[in-house]
């Protein structure tokens, strides 16, 4: 293991070398609706540098209140991997003085952000570019003093960004463990005193004896000089992480307690992971992956080094990869799946006063989600605008909307996505937003049936691949539209009565408590360019289940409230199955929740509901639910439903399930952890005290949780070794949670780290859980130190008593382990 070599001034990649500025100032606007400005940063700055603040007022664009500005300059150092200024008070980098490039997503050029289109008067937009982040953080806009040095910033993080993105497991940990050997070298004299360890091994969440800290760190220093260098932190690193758990697992498999040949691999395999009659193949495959030494591959065998690579790589996680691809059938019309919905995308805070951004739009399409709304009113000049009516929240173009939406439609998913009209428009500003969607979508925009004929069913996500539909108020029929479709309208007078009579069947319009008193008594008439745009999506006004089947097609949608959906769970919770299999159903969040809150999805994808819309720029235990049903079908937006949701016979109820013949009992064995991150990072002596919540959400009878007990002191590398039972009567609807809490007495235990899958995703065996996704305001790891390569649980577990490991018998009583159940 040695230290990743990289130059700190200039970025090599191939045969590329990329000169990067001595100290690269630039321009620094935030989009971060909160603050009207920021503060400079404290140190050496170019005297033209500066930071520009967002404006806060309901207004857009750049005439709507002014901005101040202040100065400052962002460093790129390429040896550490990371960027920033010499302050952490700059809201962008609050957290941290430096930003790992592994917080890094993209970099955008300058004319894809709103805010700099908005100050194009002030700075050219191709001096200017975006860095985005992973998770929630907000962008970072930047300018800089001239072209060619925006042109080498944006070369140089994309680069770092893609030489990080390509790392593997050992090569995270190598720049790691060099990171942390600068961050703990106070002096940078390249040398660690046994001082500077005791000070490191707090901010690593260590608690340890110092006498035997120092025995390691003598033990480690084999040079006998007093400190530790490069290779020295390595070995003392390794004596800190040695993990006796996972070393009597490889000693029962090995012979001789050094390595695994290729039948004691094939043996664990087959015993421990449950891989049956594929592991002679696989066990080589993985041999060739994760052994570090050229010997051992041919040879092969596999050492302990090699054998904690595979345990930590997406091979050895409880993800199942045969469930990472496309692996469902995709050929099922559309209302038999469960489609990734947001609520209000364009907003990217609160309900009443939070910013519209096309950003919204752009990240939830980024992560999977495949029907997004648009609220859109008249705006000036004629050009309709999207905001939530009749509130503070700022504005922004709906043609801007439309083309970020074209641009990232299918960047993740070639699915199709579903584009949610709430149409408060005049008819002029209604022939503008059909103009918009079909200029700019062009052969994206679905507009016409498939083949040009009236479908019997709804057509497919495969037969819709890269297409976005429109959903919305339509005036006729889809028959009508087809049998007139060349025809000209009779008269005036008609087509205004048809379409005052699809006002009347039109979905109530989801108000907050501000705008009620402001409700217009009447509506826009709609027009017909409009309405034609809309296919097989047409919004519907809910009555009763016996009102739709009688008088509704299957090309009809309805949306309903949370509180409406969850009444009719209740009172007709298996009608509710029935009309989801032949029509689909939108549930979307209550006015009330201003602070762009969200409700729990589970309840309603237990009734078959397809589009349960979310806040997806709010995090938490629901969008955690939402992240973890997606992650399967290769994070494509659509999941397909169980069959006795997609059976038009099913007798399925989701509040009094007949306890079906396919319960399980799911066995947990919680091990140990490894780099769990503080909670309070502003306190250096502070330690956490981390233990593991295990969370089951499904119908009713089968939502529960138990946890462990906790392990005090330790967030590096705590171990556990209980055992969790949990019987589940509907496993097909479970998600599994890991949750990861550091125990407080005197008050609720602080979040550290989640991680969710669906239950038919698990894989048996002994799994190490993927790094988990960090706290829900930031959804992220923090980087005020340097960022784990992973941050994971190990579990082992198995399903149901007919797959039940003989090595882990459930407890008699199938109770929880010690702790809050």
């Amino acid at each position: 293991m040695s230290f990743w070599p990289m130059s700190r001034r200039r970025l090599v990649a191939g045969s590329q070398v990329l000169p990067l500025p001595e100290q690269a100032p630039c321009h620094a606007a935030y989009e971060n609706s909160n603050d009207l400005w920021h503060p400079e940063f404290q140190g050496s700055a170019s005297p033209c540098t500066k930071a520009l603040g967002v404006p806060t007022c309901g207004g857009w664009g750049p005439s709507s209140c002014g901005f101040r500005e202040k100065r400052g300059v962002l460093v790129l150092d390429p040896q550490l991997l990371q960027f920033g200024g010499p302050s952490s008070s700059v809201p962008a980098l609050a957290s941290s003085p430096a930003v790992s490039i592994s917080d890094v997503d993209t970099v955008r050029e300058g004319h894809e952000s709103e805010l700099l289109r908005n100050l194009a008067e002030e700075f050219p937009l191709e001096q200017g570019f975006t860095i985005v982040f992973h998770g929630r953080r907000s962008n970072l806009d930047l300018v800089a003093n001239s072209v060619e040095e925006a042109q080498i910033w944006m070369q140089g993080l994309q680069l770092l960004v893609d030489f990080v993105t390509s790392m593997d497991q050992q090569e995270r940990l190598d720049q790691w463990l060099s990171d942390w050997f600068q961050h703990g070298d106070k002096n940078q004299d390249g040398r660690m005193s046994f001082g500077e360890v005791q000070r490191l091994l707090h901010l690593m969440n260590v608690e340890m004896d110092q006498d035997h800290a120092f025995q390691l760190f003598q033990r480690a220093d084999a040079s006998q000089s007093g400190t530790l260098e490069g290779e020295e932190f390595v070995e003392f690193y390794k004596s800190l992480t040695q993990r006796p758990e996972v070393q009597e697992l490889f000693e029962k498999f090995s012979s001789d307690g050094q390595k695994l040949t290729l039948l004691e691999f094939v043996d664990f395999l087959q015993e421990e992971q449950k891989e049956g009659e594929r592991a002679s193949d696989l066990a080589l495959e993985l041999i060739d992956c994760y052994e570090p030494s050229d010997s051992g591959k041919l040879r092969h065998v596999l050492s302990m080094d090699g054998f904690l690579s595979y345990l930590y790589s997406k091979d050895g996680d409880i993800f199942n990869p045969t469930c990472l691809p496309i692996y469902q059938d995709m050929t099922q019309p559309l209302n038999q799946y469960y489609i990734s919905s947001s609520h209000n995308t364009y907003l990217v805070g609160d309900q009443l006063c939070g910013q519209s951004s096309v950003e919204g739009y752009i990240r939830a399409l980024k992560r999977g989600c495949r029907c997004v709304e648009v609220d859109i009113w008249d705006g000036p000049s004629g050009e309709p605008i999207v905001y939530h009516g009749h509130t503070l929240t700022s504005r922004i173009p709906f043609k801007d909307v439309v083309a970020a939406i074209g641009q990232y439609a299918f960047q993740t998913s070639d699915y199709p996505v579903i584009l949610s009209l709430e149409n408060h428009c005049s008819w002029e500003q209604q022939e503008i937003i059909a103009r918009h969607l079909t200029e700019i979508l062009g052969n994206q925009l679905l507009s016409t049936t498939l083949d040009g004929q009236l479908p019997t069913q709804l057509p497919s996500p495969e037969e819709l691949r890269r297409k976005i539909l429109v959903k919305g108020k339509k005036l006729k029929t889809l028959e009508e539209d087809l049998e007139e479709e060349e025809e000209e309208p009779e008269s005036e007078l008609e087509e205004a009565e048809l379409q005052l009579e699809a006002q009347m069947e039109s979905e109530p319009q989801e108000l907050s408590p501000r705008s009620k008193d402001k409700k217009k008594k009447s509506k826009p008439i709609l027009c017909p360019s409009l309405s034609a745009l809309v296919v097989y999506l047409k919004a519907v006004t809910f009555y009763s289940f016996t009102h739709s089947r009688e008088h509704y097609r299957f090309y009809e949608t309805s949306s309903f409230s949370e509180a409406k959906a969850k009444s009719l769970i209740k009172e007709a919770g298996n009608e509710f199955v029935l009309h989801n299999t032949w029509q689909l159903s939108r549930v979307y969040p209550s006015g009330l929740r201003t602070d762009s809150s969200n409700y729990n999805p589970q309840e309603f994808w237990n009734a078959g509901c397809q589009m349960v819309a979310l806040n997806m720029q709010t995090a938490g235990l629901e969008m955690d639910l939402c992240d973890g049903l997606f992650r399967q079908n290769a994070g494509s937006g659509y999941v397909l439903k169980p069959d006795f949701l997609r059976d038009a016979q099913s007798s399925f109820h989701p509040e009094r399930p007949i306890s079906p013949f396919k319960a399980q009992t799911l066995l947990i064995q919680v091990i140990s952890g490894q780099q769990l991150p503080k909670v309070d990072k502003t306190k250096e002596e502070s330690i956490v005290d981390p233990l593991v919540r295990v969370e089951i959400f499904g119908i009713r009878q089968d939502t529960t949780r138990q946890e462990t007990s906790y392990v005090e002191n330790n967030g590096f590398n705590p171990y556990w070794g209980q055992t969790l039972c949990f019987r589940v009567l509907v496993p097909e609807l479970a998600l599994l949670r890991f949750v990861v809490k550091d125990y407080d007495w005197k008050s609720r235990n602080d979040f550290i780290g989640q991680y969710t899958l669906p239950w038919n995703c698990m894989q048996q065996g002994e799994p190490v859980l993927p790094p988990l996704a960090r706290t829900p305001a930031l959804g992220c790891l923090p980087n005020t130190v340097p960022r784990p390569p992973a941050f994971q649980v190990t579990a082992i577990y198995t399903c149901s008593p007919r797959m039940a490991s003989a090595s882990i018998q459930p407890p008699s009583s199938c109770t929880s382990a010690p702790g809050k159940g």
